[in-house]
């Protein structure tokens, strides 16, 4: 058995997923446009500098959500269905539909791990062919609408090492198990996970992230302009 581990944002997909939905439920006229953008550009600053709290991310992210009323559900999932079709999917490359392939034609599982909360993503996996996904799980009210707290271990950072040893385990398996592991990220908060697997590739890197892969010798994937 081998492990193929993608991250999403920026490794698979040219663009961060969360921050494009919250762009697009101000488009949809949910948040307040200069207020939202403010807050959401500063969420973002801080994740590309690893000082991200996912906690209070989270909240601010579901925020749109709670405020929908008692057919959140419903419109949550109608807007999502109108972000796929006009955001995600023409984001979609072909060089990272390749590198899936590439990986199944091997007989490797593939598993997407990302930080990204499930609401946003699975539909995203789906579309990528991707059938096991790791991500941030959302706690529900009695509507299935977000409540803003996190349920479990959130998937960043060392969570990601975490919740991928909770996936092999209900597997029944460990990472002993796994011949291969190889690890395809973008970001310097994916660092523990890297270092965890056997095959760690920098996969459009951020500056911090291209260092360390630099001094480490780890391929280093520009898969947007390759």
């Amino acid at each position: 058995m081998n492990l193929a581990l993608f991250d999403l944002d920026h490794t698979l997909l040219p663009l961060d997923s969360d921050h494009a939905w919250g762009q697009f439920t101000v488009e949809l006229g949910w948040r307040d446009a200069a207020v939202f953008a403010k807050a959401n550009d500063a969420f973002y600053e801080q994740y590309k500098a690893g000082t991200l709290d996912i906690n209070t991310y989270v909240r601010f992210g579901t925020q749109s959500l709670r405020d929908l009323g008692d057919n959140g559900a419903e419109l949550a999932a109608a807007a999502h269905q109108q972000f796929m079709a006009q955001v995600i999917m023409p984001a979609i490359r072909p060089q990272a539909v390749a590198l899936l392939d590439k990986h199944r034609a091997a007989g490797d599982d593939i598993v997407l791990v990302t930080a990204t909360n499930a609401f946003i993503t699975a539909p995203i996996a789906k579309a990528l062919g991707v059938e096991h996904l790791i991500a941030v799980d959302l706690v529900l009210d009695a509507r299935g609408v977000p409540t803003g707290d996190i349920l479990g271990t959130p998937s960043f950072r060392e969570g990601k090492v975490a919740r991928v040893e909770q996936w092999l385990t209900s597997r029944n398996t460990s990472w002993t198990d796994v011949g291969h592991i190889f690890f395809y990220s973008d970001s310097i908060n994916d660092l523990p996970l890297l270092e965890r697997a056997s095959h760690p590739v920098a996969t459009n890197p951020d500056d911090k992230l291209k260092v360390i892969a630099t001094e480490r010798g780890w391929p280093v994937l520009d898969l947007f302009n390759d």
